[in-house]
Formats: structure tokens, C-alpha cells, sequence
């Protein structure tokens, strides 16, 4: 007996079974990228509405797809719930991180276990200045150095004795008519006991030659009384003039200012290496070709940073002798821009090359004992000399640890995760670093007082 024929619609069931399981996307559909295989859909595909959630209202979404009354209450809900759940994977996916889910190019230390930011865009990496990551105090320490590099400029610049301008003093003779010249002279005797013995106040220019022209101007407000007076009390503005345009008389036939410029050579030279390196540790996690761009200029800053501390001590050492000023000035320059030249290779960045790094910019501290060795040779004599050479020996000491503890990862080799967030070597490398570069600045005070009075 023959089966009977199956209807109709179940041959068509049937054939709908057998349908493949991907066709053509139709001609107005569309296409997603970044889906592992493209992802298509047509306007009447309730299923991807959650796509469109952020561009309109659940509502407007629902309504453009011409949907009935009870497929649109589905759609809303659709909608509603995929829209928090997109909202979620956003929150998600810029977590922090472990160290084994990074991308090659961020992986630098395996000892720092997590807390790592991978490839945010720039406006979450930016933002991230003031969360908490491994990279958090990296970028403080060196940010907080800069901005106080950037005071101690200002500072030097404003307080740091320069050449006074004669032409200022046009008017000084108006000014001491007012002015009481007897008392202010037996003042300056009170502070000067050595000035007892001369009859005015002109033999003052051979008396000072053996004070320290440093802080003249400070000393001389010390010195003068709150008010003069000659029967009627000296209005105060005449008072200020006349220490202002005493100060400005006598600083010049004492001293003769330097020229400052390898100071703040060095200072720029630290304001760029501290800003470089906080950029580079906010940014570089944010593409790979940012971050080789970023580590650059890290390295460049390094080497700027070596390079401009030799600059105030070589010049001011060897100022008068213009042939070892030039020759270690040129040496120092020409080994910083070689030393920026090879940190441009990429092979440079690599973990393995670590120890290299460290010891390449280690050497070029190093080459700085030669030029101090020389100077305690021309001038063991001076005490100065000796003062600079002990703040010398301290900021190499605080360099040295701190390239020793670069190279090695301690303490967090000791113990891995522990010091993820506060505590790790890079860390301590960077504090040491900001204390080196200060350390260095108080020689160079000392150096410009030094030069300041005495002269070659």
C-alpha cells in the first residue's frame, strides 16, 4: 500500500528545514563593523533595536519599524533591556585589567600582576588622572615635581641677584634731600660696627667688598630703621625709595652677575623630563603606536635630564678657562644626543633590554665623576668647591638607587601583586629622581654665589 501524498503545507515546512542557514543580507540592511563575522540586519529585525537605543528614544525606535500594537510593547521592553545591558558591557569594558590579558607592547613588568588600563580611548585615559590604577602615582610623582620645578624657576629668576639698572637711580639725589643722611648713617654703623671710623657715607664701597654680596639687599632692609626723621617723621614712601635706590647704589660695586643661563638650561632640562615622563605614564596605554610615540619621549627627557645637570657645574667650574669648558660641555651634549638617537630604536623598549637601559643612562651620570674630579683639583682650596661637590655626590647616590632599583624591580619581584598600586620600583624610581634633580639645584645656588662674588 503506497503512502498517501503529505499535504502541501507540511512539503513546504519541510523545505523550510532544509533552508541554509545564512543568505544574502537584502539591499537595505545594515552592515556592522567589527563583528567576528559581519553582522546584518533589516529595518523590521526587532532582534539588534538595542543598537539604535543611545540615537532615540525606545519609543521612536519601535515606532519606526511600523510594528503592530503587542509586537511594539515587546519591542519596548527588547529595548529597555538591552539598552542596560549595553550600557553594562560599557562599564566593563574599561575595567582595569591583569597583567596576562595586555597586548604585547603594554607588557613591561609581569611582577605588577594588575590594575592595568588597555587600550581606553584618550578621553577615559585622560579622565583616568584621577582614578586609581598601577599607573596613578607614576604620573602624580613626576606631575607634582614638575610643578615644583616650574616654582623653583620662577623662583630663581625673581629672587636670584641680576645686573641692577643705573638708569633707575636718576632721580636718588630728590630722594635723599627728605631723608635724614645722619641717622640713616649711624644706623648703618650699628649694623656695621667697621664703619665707625670713616667720616661718610661714600667710604662705604671699601668696606663692603668684604661682605657677601649675596643677600646685600636683604641686609641693607635689616639694617635701615622703620622710619627716618629730621624734626617731622620721613613720610614712608620716601623710606621705601631710599632703601630700594640704597640697594640698587651699592649691589654694583660689589658684584658683577654671571650669566645664568646653563641654570636654567638644567631647570628647563628637569621641567621636560618630569612632564615627558607623567605624559608617557597617562597615555601610552592608549594605542600602541601612542606608546612608542610616548616612550620616546620619556627617553628623551632622561637624557635631557643627565645632560643640562652638567651644564651649571662645567661652565661655572671652568668658566675661566674656556678649553675644558667647551670640551666637557661639548662631550656631555653630543653623548645625550647619541643616547636619544639609539632610544629611538624599537628594539630599545623591550623588557629584555630593561637592565641595558638602565645602565646606558647610568653611564652617562658616570661620566660626570671626570669634570668634578677636575674641578676639586683647581680649587680643593675653596670651600665652595667642596659644598657643591657634596651635593654632587648626594644626587649621584639618589640616582644610582634609583637606577638600581629600575633595573631590578624591587620590591615587587619580592612579592608579586603587592605593590600593584602604591609601593612599586618605578614609583621609587621616580621619587628618587625628583630628589636628585633638587639636590642638584641647591649646588647650583651655590655655584652662581660662588661665581657671584668672586668672579675667575
Amino acid at each position: 500500500m503506497q503512502n498517501p501524498t503529505p499535504p502541501r503545507h507540511l512539503t513546504t515546512m519541510r523545505k523550510k528545514r532544509k533552508k541554509k542557514l545564512w543568505s544574502p543580507p537584502p539591499e537595505n540592511s545594515v552592515f556592522i563593523e567589527g563583528s567576528p563575522s559581519g553582522f546584518s540586519f533589516s529595518p523590521g529585525d526587532s532582534s539588534i533595536l538595542f543598537i539604535f537605543s543611545e540615537m532615540g528614544s525606545v519609543e521612536q525606535v519601535c515606532e519606526d519599524t511600523n510594528m503592530g500594537i503587542e509586537t511594539m510593547e515587546q519591542c519596548k521592553v527588547r529595548c529597555s533591556k538591552e539598552g542596560k545591558g549595553k550600557r553594562l558591557w560599557k562599564k566593563v569594558k574599561y575595567q582595569l585589567v591583569e597583567y596576562h590579558s595586555l597586548p604585547g607592547y603594554l607588557k613591561d613588568n609581569e611582577y605588577i600582576v594588575g590594575h592595568y588600563r588597555s587600550e581606553w580611548p584618550i578621553k577615559q585615559v585622560l579622565f583616568s588622572i584621577f582614578t586609581i590604577h598601577n599607573e596613578t602615582l607614576n604620573v602624580w610623582t613626576h606631575l607634582i615635581g614638575f610643578f615644583i620645578f616650574l616654582s623653583l624657576t620662577v623662583y630663581t629668576a625673581m629672587k636670584v641677584p641680576k645686573v641692577v639698572d643705573l638708569h633707575s637711580l636718576q632721580h636718588i639725589p630728590d630722594v635723599l634731600r627728605k631723608a635724614d643722611l645722619h641717622k640713616l648713617h649711624s644706623e648703618l654703623m650699628t649694623c656695621l660696627p667697621s664703619l665707625t671710623n670713616m667720616p661718610g657715607l661714600h667710604k662705604l664701597r671699601e668696606e663692603l667688598p668684604s661682605l657677601s654680596g649675596w643677600h646685600v639687599r636683604e641686609l641693607l632692609y635689616n639694617c635701615l630703621p622703620e622710619r627716618f626723621f629730621a624734626g617731622n617723621h620721613t613720610d614712608v614712601c620716601v623710606l621705601q625709595s631710599v632703601k630700594e635706590d640704597l640697594a640698587n647704589i651699592i649691589a654694583p660695586l660689589m658684584m658683577r652677575p654671571i650669566t645664568r643661563w646653563p641654570f636654567f638650561a638644567f631647570l628647563g632640562g628637569a621641567m621636560f623630563c618630569l612632564l615627558a615622563s607623567s605624559t608617557c605614564h597617562l597615555l601610552s596605554c592608549h594605542s600602541e603606536r601612542l606608546s612608542y610615540i610616548m616612550l620616546r619621549l620619556d627617553y628623551a627627557g632622561i637624557a635631557a635630564l643627565i645632560s643640562t645637570s652638567f651644564y651649571p657645574p662645567v661652565y661655572y667650574s671652568f668658566m675661566c678657562d674656556p678649553f675644558f669648558c667647551n670640551l666637557y660641555l661639548g662631550f656631555i651634549t653630543i653623548l645625550g644626543v647619541a643616547t636619544i638617537l639609539v632610544s629611538l630604536l624599537p628594539v630599545f623598549q623591550n623588557p629584555e633590554f630593561r637592565t641595558i637601559r638602565a645602565s646606558l643612562f647610568f653611564g652617562m651620570g658616570m661620566s660626570g665623576i671626570a669634570p668634578i674630579l677636575h674641578k676639586l683639583i683647581l680649587f680643593w682650596h675653596q670651600p665652595e668647591a667642596l659644598h657643591t661637590t657634596g651635593y654632587e655626590v648626594l644626587m649621584g647616590i639618589f640616582y644610582g638607587i634609583g637606577a638600581l632599583v629600575y633595573a631590578t624591580r624591587i620590591p615587587e619581584r619580592w612579592m608579586p601583586g603587592r605593590f600593584d598600586i602604591a609601593g612599586h620600583s618605578h614609583q621609587l624610581f621616580h621619587i628618587l629622581v625628583v630628589a636628585g634633580a633638587y639636590t642638584h639645584y641647591r649646588a647650583g645656588l651655590v655655584y652662581l654665589k660662588w661665581r657671584d662674588l668672586h668672579g675667575c
